[in-house]
Parts: structure tokens; sequence; C-alpha cells
């Protein structure tokens, strides 16, 4: 029951960062904004989330992991209160932007809660899997309540949704979830949070606006020099100094190498779900909840995943789980990159289930090998750290195949169309495939068939190109993982951890003598 509770915060942070996407026709109609606006709406949440989570995270484990939870759900209702009641279009930035705040509290709490709820290894390798099911469901099931609701209500459903849902979860939370002292007692790394959080903040600011601007843009290029330098400024203070936010044995392999997997499993995933959700608007012609309704292979194939991980960690390694899941995601990919114009949605339907079948097994199995080698008592920074690099990963490959996808589609359609006779159809066809669908309902036969089989041949051009990306970054996942995490020991046990300055990381006694490690 505490577990089911505890999961189902993740669910209701995983369905904000999606749930919005559906329903920005018509809020971009309701409040007059323009589109440098209405993508900042989008984008505030994950920012905060992004800039903030390792901040938190460190914080949950001195606060208390609880009261962070409960800290977090008040935050996300009071924001989405203020979201459901604006105005105008900076309104709903700033709202959007506290409940990313909110969201950062949550996230690490969520898995932190779990390790102190569970402490024996097999329990907890099933409730982390539980919690990565449920975290990647919320995700992919946003576009599909987002959809409904816009469909049945307004977009501004999407945030009165949330009221009731925080609400129940705190009363849920405070009658059932127990309340673990704080793990650790030392004040709060003020320089390292400070660094932390601004050079996270900046990194991901330059990933959002790197499509828009230019990846080679003044501004972007200024962001990443800044957010790189603030980091690796943090990456020194933390082998220096003595209580810092970040331990240096969270720096480990055994940590890093996990975390970076699932970093390029969201880069794939995230990236893969926004291509899609465009390819069924905008070529299969798909309304928003039409085109929801069909992502729902994905988050149910991710589920099954997850719970084929949680019965595999007592045969397999987590070494062995995260190879395998990743090289079924490449391989997902790699079917994505072979579509047609003729594919058709059956095509998609497995691209999904062997994608969301490989990301389950990664999400699984690469959560509680991050879990596991930072140990108990740095649980709360150990959940931020994987879920940080899982945000960063999920921003980049959006933008990253969104910005190939647009690149490959702008150049093509631009081709076919330089000589066309277009007679009054926007200039937005040429940047958007569900613009160009859009257009083309409205134009004179002779333009629609031309334009919509110019727009349809680029946007698959653009497709195939981004997902072939995605296959490498997933593949490159897959190999990092079996060559930088060390093979289980002759008897199955994993080898001892290093030490650091003398002393066994926390949790590395533990750790070394599980079977099934990494």
């Amino acid at each position: 029951m505490s577990a089911g509770v505890v999961c189902s915060g993740l669910f209701l942070l995983g369905l904000d960062l999606t749930v919005l996407n559906v329903a920005l026709p018509e809020l971009q109609t309701a409040l007059g904004s323009s589109a440098g606006q209405t993508q900042w709406i989008v984008d505030a949440y994950a920012l905060v989330l992004g800039g903030l989570v390792l901040t938190a995270g460190g914080i949950t484990d001195r606060i208390g992991r609880r009261r962070a939870f409960l800290a977090g759900l008040a935050t996300c209702g009071l924001a989405s209160v203020a979201g459901a009641t604006a105005a105008l279009p900076w309104q709903l930035i700033g709202a959007r932007g506290a409940m990313g705040a909110g969201a950062a509290l949550i996230m690490p709490a969520t898995l932190s809660l779990l390790t102190s709820l569970f402490p024996e290894p097999q329990p907890r390798r099933r409730a982390i899997s539980l919690w990565a099911a449920v975290g990647g469901a919320g995700g992919a099931l946003g576009p599909v309540i987002g959809g409904w609701l816009v469909a049945h209500q307004s977009w501004r459903a999407v945030f009165w949704l949330n009221v009731p849902c925080a609400v129940a979860i705190i009363v849920l939370t405070l009658l059932v979830v127990p309340a673990p002292p704080p793990a650790r007692t030392e004040p709060v790394d003020l320089p390292g949070t400070a660094l932390s959080a601004t050079g996270l903040l900046a990194l991901v600011w330059a990933i959002i606006e790197g499509p828009a601007r230019g990846w080679t843009s003044t501004a972007v290029l200024s962001a990443s020099a800044v957010g790189a330098a603030l980091l690796t400024a943090f990456a020194v203070w933390v082998r220096r100094a003595p209580a810092a936010m970040l331990p240096r044995h969270v720096l480990r392999r055994e940590v890093a190498v996990p975390a970076a997997a699932l970093a390029m499993m969201a880069f794939g995933m995230f990236g893969a779900l926004f291509v899609i959700s465009l390819y069924l608007q905008g070529v299969l012609g798909c309304t928003p909840w039409q085109a929801g309704v069909r992502t729902v292979p994905l988050p149910a194939a991710l589920i099954a995943g997850a719970a084929l991980a949680a019965g595999l960690t007592a045969r397999l390694t987590q070494r062995s789980l995260m190879v395998s899941g990743l090289a079924v995601v490449a391989g997902s990919f790699v079917l994505l990159s072979r579509t047609t114009p003729e594919s058709g949605y059956p095509h998609l339907a497995v691209v999904q289930i062997a994608a969301g079948l490989g990301a389950g097994l990664t999400a699984a199995a690469g959560t509680a090998a991050v879990m596991e080698s930072v140990g108990e008592s740095y649980a709360g920074v150990g959940s931020a750290v994987n879920d940080a690099t899982r945000q960063v990963g999920a921003t980049l490959g959006v933008a990253v195949q969104g910005s190939v996808l647009a690149t490959v589609y702008r150049d093509r359609v631009g081709e076919a169309l330089a000589h066309a006779d277009l007679g009054g159809v926007p200039s937005a066809a040429k940047d958007s495939v569900v613009a160009a669908a859009l257009a083309g309902r409205h134009a004179a036969p002779a333009v629609r068939g031309h334009l919509l089989a110019a727009a349809t041949d680029a946007f698959v051009a653009g497709l195939t190109r981004s997902a072939a990306v995605a296959a490498v970054v997933a593949a490159g996942g897959a190999v990092a993982v079996w060559r930088g995490l060390p093979r289980p020991a002759a008897d199955g046990s994993s080898p001892r951890p290093e030490k650091q300055d003398g002393r066994t990381p926390p949790g590395a006694e533990r750790h070394s003598a599980r079977r099934g490690s990494p």
C-alpha cells in the first residue's frame, strides 16, 4: 500500500511532464500567447525540474524524505491552481515553473522513500521496478489523458486534475507512509547547491533553446559554456568539500555508468515519443486524442518490461539486463528508421512495443544499480543523480531528434515546393507536417495533393534520420554498460567497490555481498 502511494506521486509528476502537449493549440488561442511563449509554457516545467532535482535530492536526505515528498505535492497542487486560473501567458509560465520545483522535490523523495520502506535487496528491486514502470507510464499516458480532457472539457482541466490528485496522495501519505528520520545531519552544502543548480539550469536552458535559436547561436553557446564551467566547478568542489551535497563515492563508475545508460535510454524514448506523436497527427491524420490513444502500446510495454526485470533479477545481473534492454531499444529505433510513407500504424505499434520492453528492462535495472551503489544514507542524492541524468537525457533527446527532424523536413519540403503555386497556403506548412496537414484540409484539391505528398515524404525522411540517431545513442549505451561496469565474480558476487580515502563507500558492504549486482 505504501509503495503504491509513493509511486502515485511519481505518476502525477510524469503526467505533468507531457499532459499539456496536446492542449497547446486550444491554450494558445485562449491566452493569445506567441509561439515562443507557448513553447516556454511547456518547457518551464522541464527547465526547473532538470535544474533543481540534484539540489532537491541533497536537501531530501537532510530534511526527511516524507517531508520533502509532501512539500513537493503541496507545491504542485498550489501551482496547478495558479495554472488553471491563469489569464496571461506569463502567469501560466510561472505556474509551470513552480510545478517543476515541486516535481524536483517529489522525484528523488519517491525513490529514496522506497529504499527505506524495503531494506531487503529483492523486495527493494521489485519496488524499484514498480517505480520505473509507473514513472514511465505517467509520462507516456500524458497525451492520452490530456487529449481526453481537452476533447471533453478544456485546457484548464489539465491543471485542475492535479489538485484532487495531490490532495488525495498527501492524505494517504500521512496515513500509511512512515516517516524515516533524516539520513544526513550535516548542514546543507550551500556552495555545492548553488553551483549544481545554476549549472544544470544553464545547461538545460541551452538544450531547450538549441533547436529554436540554432545550436551555434551566441546565446546557446554562451549558456552551454556557463553550464559546463559551473558543473566543472561543482565537480571540483565535491572532491574537496568535507560535507559536499554530492559525496565523492557517488561519482564512481558503479553509479556513473548506470546513470549514463538511463540518460541514453531517455534520450531515445522521449525523442521517439515526440516524433511518433507528430507522425500520427501529421501523416496518419489522427486527432490529438486519437494520437494519444495510439501511443498506449509504449507505456504498456514499458510496464511489462519493468515487471520482467523484477522477475529476472534473481537470475541475471543488472549489467546483463541493462545491456539487453538498451540493445532492444536500439533495435526498435533501427526498425523505426525503416519507416516509409506507407508503413501505417501497425508498424509504429511494433516499434513502440519493442522500445517499451527494452526501456522497462533498462529503467528497472539501471535505477536499482544506482541506488544499491550509493547506499541507503545517500538515497536522496542517489535518486537525484538518477533523475537528473534521465531528465537531461530526455530533454536532449527531444531537442536533438526534433532538431534533426525539423532540419530535414524544411530542406526536403522546401525543395519539393520551391516552384509550386500554393495559392494562399500558410508558410508554417513548410516548418511543420502538422501545419501542412491542417493547411491541406482548406486548400484547393490540386494544391492539397501536392502539398500533402511533399510534406509526408519530407517528414518521413526526417523521422528516419532522427530514429537512426536514437539507435546509435542506445547502442552506445549498451556498449558503455558492457565495458564500463565490472563483471560479476566467479561466485556471482560483484567486485568490491573501491575505497575512498581509506573508507569503503556507504552501502558497499551490502553491495559487494549481493548476487546479481553489477
